[in-house]
């Protein structure tokens, strides 16, 4: 390691939570759970291969809140009884072991869901189409179907879902929950004008359209206690909108992240296609907006590849944390690969073909370590 990167390797605190250095995994989403949503073992190799290469830090791929209608994806991991937070127990046991820290990402998919074994619709803020189309390599097929319009007394079921998943998530002896509010889920579509076209609380004005994450943020911390870490995730762009950014631009990142320092959150999780490009037209980042405005500690996620950047991110105090995706998923020991100098593999999208999953991944690489054996 040379000096020049020594900031990721210093400890960082968020709310009670102790992490070993400034570099954590991304939630993302891997769709190799067991048909009834428990964890398997090939999850806790891949968990624990983060946590021995390194990252301090690991959040979990996004886990379904409810059985109601917060599933999104076949084969994905929920957080919704007993039997699935109890599946987490070893994979959380072999991340402690290795030194690092784990956080249980709460999603609920919204109209984006592509599968439920739950409901034979989707549910969302408004009857309005999703943009573009389900993603092939999580199961998906053709459009997004149009989801049925949520009533006041689906978004109550909702938000007690985050809040019973949330305390599972505890009992299960996770670090923490990041509340899923970006990427066009659930709470993303409430937050974006075109898929929120409610006319009551819930619509309309920018405090109406937050008004679900101060209410799921209430929830959640009632439910765990004041000594459990919680965070929230914010985004512009959706996995099926690479282009919509917030329309209230400065003002809508003011009212926001002022909301999160007046809630009971120990932290805010950005992601951008690249963290320090400006949010807006002549603005910071989104992450160093977060910071700015909140003044809580900032995870900062988007398009990392080398340690330079990671490093520049902290050392301009734009974050506190730097999370990454799929650097991660092509160098599990990114950190340690950096702190020995040694060189990094870049991602290739054959490890999600055809499908994004653990199973595809382990196949890559053992095809990519044929190759590079010498005969």
């Amino acid at each position: 390691m040379t000096a020049n990167n020594a900031a990721l390797f210093q400890p960082a605190r968020i709310g009670h939570m102790d992490i070993r250095n400034r570099l954590a995994v991304a939630p993302m989403t891997r769709v190799s759970a067991n048909d009834d949503g428990t964890a398997t073992a090939l999850m806790c190799e891949y968990y624990q291969a983060y946590a021995a290469g390194d990252f301090g830090l690991i959040i979990t791929e996004g886990l379904y809140t409810d059985q109601l209608f917060s599933q999104c994806y076949r084969q994905q991991p929920g957080m919704t009884n007993g039997q699935q937070a109890q599946s987490w127990q070893p994979i959380i046991d072999a991340v402690h072991s290795e030194g690092g820290m784990i956080i249980a990402q709460l999603m609920h998919a919204g109209a984006l869901s592509q599968y439920s074994k739950y409901a034979a619709h989707s549910s969302g803020p408004s009857a309005v189409k999703p943009l573009g189309q389900q993603m092939s390599f999580y199961y998906g097929e053709g459009d997004y179907r149009l989801p049925q319009a949520m009533g006041e007394d689906d978004i109550q079921a909702a938000i007690q879902g985050f809040a019973a998943a949330a305390l599972l998530a505890k009992s299960a002896g996770f670090d923490g929950v990041e509340i899923h509010g970006a990427n066009g889920y659930l709470l993303d579509q409430f937050l974006t004008t075109y898929t929120n076209q409610r006319e009551d609380k819930y619509g309309g004005n920018l405090t109406n359209r937050l008004r679900i994450y101060q209410e799921i943020v209430s929830a959640v911390r009632e439910a765990v206690g004041p000594d459990f870490v919680v965070g929230v995730r914010f985004s512009q762009t959706k996995v099926n909108d690479s282009q919509y950014r917030w329309p209230e631009a400065d003002a809508a990142a003011r009212q926001t992240f002022t909301l999160m320092a007046e809630s009971p959150v120990d932290y805010l999780h950005t992601t951008e296609p690249l963290l320090n490009e400006p949010a807006f037209a002549g603005s910071p980042s989104l992450a160093s907006l977060a910071k700015q405005i909140s003044g809580l500690p900032v995870i900062a996620n988007g398009g990392v590849s080398q340690p330079e950047l990671a490093t520049a991110m902290l050392e301009s105090n734009q974050a506190d944390v730097i999370s990454l995706g799929k650097t991660a998923l092509a160098n599990p020991d990114w950190p340690m690969a950096v702190q020995n100098n040694q060189p990094l593999d870049s991602f290739n999208f054959a490890m999600f073909s055809p499908i994004a999953n653990l199973e595809n991944a382990r196949r890559y690489f053992t095809q990519a370590h044929d190759a590079e054996s010498p005969s």
